[in-house]
């Protein structure tokens, strides 16, 4: 009876992702990859501290009145980068001495992002004016703007719906990678306790 309910999920299991590499060795990889990412972004974040005058950027500069990344959004960016630096050295740490429990942080991370991009689609599909009102409320300066306010709305939804499709498609296959990569360390750390288990009971 365990064998039918569990064979409905075992097609969406694979040890094997990108490159044909382990899903272990891929885990291994995206969790190095976002920790560099989230390192450069912390000491972008702490040089923009240190030197407030080179990366502060006035309503004057922008065109509008408001004020960009102001000090207590720098220190609250800064703490999301430091948590998500500890959350990828944990997956990466987790997938490399196969400690499964190490992982789930990392994987919650990607649904939640996964999530927050899905609300993003639906947004733009539900309330299609809304990317009108963003385009409008970029700076005059911003590259391109005219351009892409030139172009047909309807074709402007289109391609940003396409555009966030291939996206969340991407993050959906990065997700089943660390899913499978955490199924995969959790089966060989419950088998290797059978086989001790078993063989404590042989031994006996």
């Amino acid at each position: 009876a365990a064998e039918m309910l569990s064979s409905p999920w075992a097609r969406f299991y694979s040890n094997s992702c990108c490159l044909c590499c382990h899903v272990r060795t891929g885990t291994i990889i995206l969790g190095v990859w976002y920790l560099i990412i989230n390192s450069v972004v912390l000491l972008i974040l702490l040089s923009a501290l240190t030197d407030p005058d080179q990366y502060h950027l006035t309503s004057a500069e922008l065109g509008g009145d408001f004020e960009f990344m102001d000090d207590a959004n720098m220190c609250i960016a800064t703490a999301i980068s430091l948590l998500m630096i500890l959350i990828c050295a944990m997956a990466t740490y987790g997938a490399y001495k196969q400690h499964a429990a190490w992982i789930i942080p990392f994987f919650c991370y990607q649904i939640f992002d996964f999530a927050l991009n899905t609300l993003v689609a639906i947004s733009v599909l539900v309330y299609p004016s809304t990317i009108q009102d963003y385009l409008r409320q970029l700076p005059n300066n911003f590259p391109y703007k005219e351009e892409i306010m030139s172009v047909n709305p309807t074709c402007l939804v289109v391609i940003i719906l396409l555009f966030i499709s291939i996206i969340l498609a991407f993050k959906g296959y990065l997700i089943s990678c660390v899913w499978n990569c955490y199924r995969y360390i959790n089966g060989r750390n419950n088998s290797d306790v059978l086989v001790y288990i078993t063989t404590n009971d042989t031994a006996v």
